[in-house]
Formats: structure tokens, sequence, C-alpha cells
């Protein structure tokens, strides 16, 4: 098999009509289309159906990151417009406090129009619970591609207040149109609740309180664990092979009790949408870790983006096996299972009395990628020649031409807006 660093990302494309983008989401959510691709045979259905292919027993798991209103826009006294786009919390890094602080913060940003901010402090003015409040923004140090932005304001309020206020939603940029109103409620999911995403997890954006009701009823287990999607989501590759393309780091949290329930269900589990999908699949990579060294901190525990290639799943041993969480040994080079490695990350947890795991993962998952604990997928159709449609194609095992054929053949609607699938390899 080709090295997956090697992959020329230009054997990925397919024509992509833009009026086959959708531009907006249906009036019912759950009444998209929904393909079904089971053991390589295509065939389709509509989304609230989903449960009916789902086998009962089994667990689903949901990323339920909120997205923020990440555009914030400032204009000099010049009459130009700068763009400032939340990218990542710098000073607190840590999202709940970020959202809760008054008065400063910081941010890793990206800058729109930077050419004409070259220095000085921006402002604007803006009315928050019916008080006026002044908002600033310096530009600090260069962060990789961003600039640390620090932010003050006036009045008392909190960050999350501020960006509710004077924040725009960050539509993705394929839909080529403003934001409205209306994508306030629509690019959320309806189990959205932990601010701090630049995009919605929009494999998501099908369910509705009724097919979550009916999934509990066919007697499915539900978990949630929290993936804040990043502007790198919307990352074009630009090189012709892929080793040339960075992945952007995420951050991730999920509680002990979440990963009890990934225990309970032999490490299997049916994904929502592909941040799911790197947020369980990095769990692997992090029980490997505190295996091989139990001191590790949650910092320490961050999947870099070749990790999952050079090590596989075989953990390097010396001379003499090792005992694992599970109680049994391990013979040298014998893969680890799913279950071994979450047991180990249970136990790492508790040693640490953690009951929520923060941390961090920039992998990429492309065709000569094993999947280790996602057996399901639910997911959008993704843009031609993008990490995601690597992802997808890594999963079935290269047939991802015949799925997207199908829906080019069947009037689905594609990208951010557009219809689901659901993928059993």
């Amino acid at each position: 098999m080709i090295n997956p660093k090697h992959i020329h990302i230009s054997d990925y494309q397919y024509p992509l009509p833009d009026e086959r983008i959708a531009k907006f989401p249906i009036a019912q959510r759950d009444h998209s289309k929904l393909l079904v691709y089971r053991h390589g045979e295509v065939g389709e259905d509509v989304f609230y159906h989903l449960p009916d292919y789902l086998p009962k027993d089994s667990l689903m798991v949901f990323n339920n990151t909120k997205v923020i209103q990440a555009r914030m826009h400032f204009r000099k006294s010049t009459g130009a417009l700068i763009e400032v786009f939340l990218l990542e919390p710098a000073e607190p890094s840590d999202y709940e406090l970020m959202f809760q602080t008054t008065g400063h913060c910081a941010w890793y940003c990206l800058v729109g129009n930077l050419k004409k901010w070259k220095e000085g402090t921006l402002t604007r003015e803006c009315i928050i619970n019916n008080a006026q409040c002044i908002i600033s923004a310096t530009r600090g140090e260069i962060h990789g591609t961003s600039h640390r932005i620090d932010f003050e304001w006036t009045g008392g309020v909190s960050f999350a207040e501020v960006i509710d206020a004077m924040g725009e939603l960050p539509i993705p940029p394929y839909l080529n149109r403003e934001t409205q109103e209306s994508d306030k409620t629509t690019y959320q999911t309806v189990y959205s609740k932990i601010k701090g995403s630049v995009a919605a997890p929009t494999a998501g954006l099908h369910f509705t309180e009724q097919v979550l009701h009916t999934i509990d009823a066919a007697g499915i287990d539900r978990e949630e664990l929290t993936l804040h999607v990043g502007a790198g989501t919307f990352k074009p590759v630009k090189s012709e092979e892929i080793e040339g393309h960075e992945m952007h780091t995420e951050f991730i949290s999920v509680r002990r009790s979440t990963i009890q329930k990934l225990i309970d269900h032999d490490a299997s589990a049916i994904a929502v949408g592909t941040t799911s999908v790197r947020t369980l699949e990095s769990l692997y990579y992090m029980g490997l870790k505190v295996m091989q060294d139990p001191d590790l901190s949650e910092e320490q525990l961050h999947v870099a983006q070749w990790e999952p290639y050079e090590g596989r799943c075989k953990m390097a041993l010396g001379e003499h096996s090792e005992t694992l969480a599970t109680g049994g040994t391990q013979e040298e080079g014998r893969c680890v299972s799913s279950l071994e490695a979450i047991k180990a990350l249970a136990k790492w947890m508790d040693a640490h009395r953690l009951e929520v795991l923060h941390s961090s993962t920039q992998i990429i998952i492309a065709p000569g990628y094993d999947y280790h604990i996602v057996k399901m997928l639910v997911t959008n159709f993704h843009q031609p020649q993008s990490t995601l449609l690597l992802l997808v194609s890594a999963f079935v095992k290269g047939d991802w031409r015949k799925i997207y054929d199908y829906a080019l053949a069947h009037d689905f609607r594609f990208l951010s807006y557009g219809d689901s699938s659901l993928l059993i390899p």
C-alpha cells in the first residue's frame, strides 16, 4: 500500500457543480435525503429513518460543540474594514474560562485586510444589555499563520456576551453568501452545548428531537463528547502530496463517564460526523501513550498528525512483556486492541482523578489508516480534494467514488447544509 504521506490529493477530485452545493438547509432538518452504504451496496432513504439501520444496544457518539460568532469587524478611522476571526483562546487558554472572563482576554486570530492594520488599537462601540460598551483590539505577535489579538472592553460583561453582540456566525466560505439571521439557528445542532467551534459539526444538523427520541426508543445508547472545530476544517489541501498539508490543532474534552460507556460497548461506536471520528480515534492513541508512560500530563497526550502511521498500533517493548490494564500480557509486535487502549486511558484518568479529559489532536485520517473504534459513520458529502474526503475513503476502504457517483446521479445536496449518508464498511 502507498505511504499515506505520498497520496496525491488530485486522486480525490470529483466534479461538484455550484448548483449542487446546498446554500441553505431544507425546512425540516430530518427530511433530508439519506444515502445508505452497506458493505459495498448503495441505496437511499430519508434521514428520519436512520434509526432503522442502527444495531440495537450500539453506542452512538455526538459532538456537542457549539459554534461561536467568531467573525468580528472593526473599522479604522481611514474607513478600512478589518476582520478579526477568532481561532483559539490564548489567555485564558481554557474555553470555558474564556467565555466567562470580563474586561480582558486574548485570542489567536486570522486577520483580514491585515495590510491596512500595521499598528495601533482598533475600537468599536456596541450596546450590550442596554448599556454602551467599548471594545478594543490590539495586535500582538505572530503565532504560526495567525496573530495574537488582545481584547479589552468596558461594561463588566463576559466575552461570551461581547461576541454574541458584535460577532458574526462564520458560515463556510464555499457557500458564497452573507450570514443570515436564520443561520444562528440552522447552523447549530439541536444538541449543541459547549461554546468554542468556528464551524458546525454539520453531520449533526439533520438530527431533531424526534429522531433522537426514536434512537433512544430503539435501545441505542447516546453519548456526547466535545471537539472544537477549527478554521482548518475549511483549509484546502494545496500541496500535491498530503505530506505537505498541516492539520490545525483541535481541542477535545471527553468525560470519564463517556470513556466508561465506550468500555461497556467493547470500545466500538457509531460516530456522528468526522469530528467525532477524529476524537474517538485519537482516544485510542492516547490510550497507547499512557500504557507506555502513565505519568504523562493531559497536554502530553496530544496526538500528532502522522503519529498513527509511525508506530501503528504496536507498542515498543523491551526484552520483557508488559502487563496491560486488562491484566493480560502483550507479546512483542502484537496490536493493542481498542478495548485495551480505552481501559488503559480510563485507569490513567482514575489515577489522575480526572472526571474530564482535556487534550488536543492533529490526527489526519487518510487511506492506509486502520480504524480502531468507529464502526459506522454518519456524515455529509465533502468537498473535492479535502482531508474529510480522505477520511471517508479510508473508512470505506477506497470505495468513495461509488458513494459520490451515486449521490451526484440521484440529486443529493452537498456540503454543510446538504444531505446525509450512513456508511457501514
